[in-house]
């Protein structure tokens, strides 16, 4: 069972430190991008939501609406969990909360191009690639693909 609650200054704290990735994943490590992490630390991060499972906190979501009112996702999963089979399941809970919360079906979300463990579980809930693009990231510029998610169906 998942439980959802407001990102604590504990918990983005633990995520934000505590929190480091191996390899290439390390670009998710929220020390390696100062803007991003002084956001994921701001006393206003209202859209963020801590994730727990069995009184554990393993992940993060961030809801936010773009432009033209679609709701984005961000996410993250803690870093002893990630390549293990959990994803899949992580990211369902997290539309399905998004969709409850946010009165919205359409979401949307961008990943780096090279994370294709990630895009595979995306594509698994039923994200489509629609567009990539380049972005100024993490003292560079890197490839990142946008996903669209539209329900057909219960899932």
């Amino acid at each position: 069972m998942y439980k959802f609650s407001p990102l604590t200054d504990d918990a983005a704290e633990e995520i934000a430190f505590q929190w480091k990735y191996d390899g290439e994943y390390s670009f998710y490590d929220m020390t390696a991008d100062q803007e991003d992490l002084e956001e994921f630390l701001s006393p206003d991060r209202s859209g963020y939501y801590a994730v727990e499972r069995n009184d554990e906190l393993i992940g993060y979501f961030c809801f936010q609406r773009d432009e033209a009112g679609q709701l984005e996702i961000g996410l993250g999963m803690k870093p002893k969990l990630t390549g293990k089979g959990l994803g899949l399941e992580f990211v369902l809970e997290g539309i399905r909360f998004a969709i409850a919360n946010y009165q919205t079906s359409a979401l949307s979300l961008s990943v780096a191009a090279f994370n294709k463990r990630a895009i595979k579980v995306y594509e698994k809930t039923g994200f489509e690639s629609i567009e990539t693009f380049k972005q100024d990231t993490n003292g560079s510029t890197y490839e990142f693909v946008r996903m669209n998610y539209e329900p057909k169906g219960e899932k």
